[in-house]
C-alpha cells in the first residue's frame, strides 16, 4: 500500500512522509499537504465536480470517526475505492490525538470563524491552519461543496447519532441534505439559528459548503469502538467518494428535527448547572425547572414545551457555551 495511505500512522508518529505526492494504480493522486492533511484527486476524466471535506480528530480522544477515515484512506490507497470526487481528509488536532486527550490547552472546535485570532498557542494556530486548508480546497469555482466534521460525544445520548446543521443569514437549510443524513444513520438533526465558532460553521458560513457536525456515539479509546455502528455512514461516504449515490425521494419520515431555543452561556466561576453529571444528551426537561444559575441576577428557567438539553458541560471556560436547550421543530422552510 502507498505510504500516504498510512496518514493516521504518520500523524500519530508525528512524522512527515518522504514522498509528498503519490499515485495509485488507478491514477488517483494522493498529496500530503500538512500534518494530518491529505488531498485526494481523481483522474480528470473521472472527476464528477464534487469537493468532499472529511474531518475528524478535532477532539483528539474521539477515535471512532478517526478510525473510519483511516479505513477510507486505506481503501483508496489500495485501489478498492475509486474516487470520482476530490477529497480532503483532515485529522484536526494531532497532538491531542497522540495524547488521547480531547485537547491540549484549548478546545479547537471553539476557535473557528475568527475566534483563533483572539487567542494564542498551538491550537489557535492549528485552527487557523485548518481554515486555510479548507479555504484552499474549496476555492475551485462551480463545484458542489460538502463538509462532514465527524465527532463522538463525551456523554451518552438518548439519540445516539445526530447532526448539527449550521446557520447563515439569507441561506435556507436543504431537504436533500437531510435525506442524505438520514440515510447515513443520523436519527436527528439540530437546525441551528445563529452563527457559531465550530469548524462546520466556518465552512458553511465563509466557504459556502453544505456542512455538518456529526455526532456518532460516545467517545472511546482507539480499538474500542465496536459498539459504534458506523456502517450506514461509511456506506454513504463510499458512495459519495465513488459518485454512486442514489438518493430517492425527499421524505424525512423518522428523522427528528430540532431547533435551538437558547444557549446556556457560562459567565463566571459562580456558574452552576443543576443537572446530574451523567445526564444524557436529548434528556427532556420539565417546564419550570431551574436549569442553571450564575451570578446573582442570572438564571435559566425552562419555559419551552418539550425542551431537551444537549452538550451540557459546566467545566467550559467562562464566556463559552455550557449547554444548548433545544425544542422539536418541523421541516418548514427547507428548500
Amino acid at each position: 500500500m502507498l505510504a500516504l495511505g498510512k496518514l493516521l500512522e504518520l500523524t500519530l508518529a508525528g512524522r512527515e512522509p518522504a514522498e509528498k505526492t503519490q499515485l495509485t494504480v488507478e491514477g488517483v493522486r494522493m498529496r500530503w499537504l500538512a500534518e494530518g492533511a491529505l488531498e485526494v484527486r481523481p483522474p480528470e476524466a473521472r472527476d464528477n465536480g464534487t469537493d468532499l471535506l472529511l474531518s475528524a480528530g478535532i477532539h483528539g480522544n474521539e477515535t471512532a470517526p478517526i478510525e473510519l477515515l483511516d479505513e477510507l484512506i486505506h481503501a483508496i490507497a489500495r485501489g478498492e475505492l475509486k474516487p470520482r470526487a476530490r477529497i480532503l481528509f483532515l485529522f484536526g488536532n494531532p497532538e491531542a490525538m497522540r495524547r488521547g486527550e480531547r485537547y491540549v490547552e484549548q478546545d479547537v472546535n471553539r476557535l473557528f470563524n475568527g475566534r483563533h485570532e483572539q487567542s494564542g498557542g498551538s491550537e489557535a494556530l492549528r485552527a487557523c491552519e485548518l481554515e486555510r486548508l479548507a479555504a484552499s480546497f474549496f476555492s475551485l469555482p462551480d463545484r458542489y461543496r460538502l463538509h462532514y466534521d465527524l465527532h463522538t460525544a463525551i456523554r451518552g445520548s438518548k439519540i445516539e447519532q445526530f447532526a448539527l446543521y449550521p446557520w447563515k443569514e439569507g441561506r435556507q437549510h436543504s431537504r436533500r441534505e437531510l435525506v442524505r443524513l438520514h440515510k447515513a444513520g443520523m436519527e436527528a438533526v439540530l437546525l441551528q439559528n445563529k452563527s457559531s465558532i465550530v469548524f462546520s460553521a466556518y465552512t458553511y458560513d465563509k466557504l459556502d459548503a453544505e456542512a455538518f457536525t456529526l455526532e456518532l456515539g460516545k467517545a472511546r479509546p482507539f480499538g474500542q469502538n465496536q459498539q459504534v455502528n458506523l456502517a450506514p455512514l461509511k456506506a454513504t461516504l463510499e458512495q459519495l467518494i465513488e459518485g454512486k449515490e442514489a438518493l430517492v425521494g425527499d421524505e424525512l419520515d423518522g428523522l427528528k428535527l430540532f431547533s435551538v431555543a437558547r444557549e446556556i452561556i457560562k459567565h463566571s466561576d459562580a456558574f452552576r448547572l443543576n443537572l446530574p453529571a451523567d445526564i444524557e444528551n436529548f434528556t427532556v426537561l420539565d417546564k419550570g425547572f431551574v436549569l442553571a444559575e450564575d451570578l446573582a441576577d442570572s438564571r435559566w428557567v425552562v419555559e419551552e414545551e418539550g425542551a431537551r438539553i444537549i452538550f451540557p458541560n459546566p467545566k467550559v471556560k467562562n464566556g463559552l457555551r455550557a449547554g444548548i436547550l433545544i425544542v422539536p421543530t418541523t421541516g418548514d422552510g427547507l428548500v
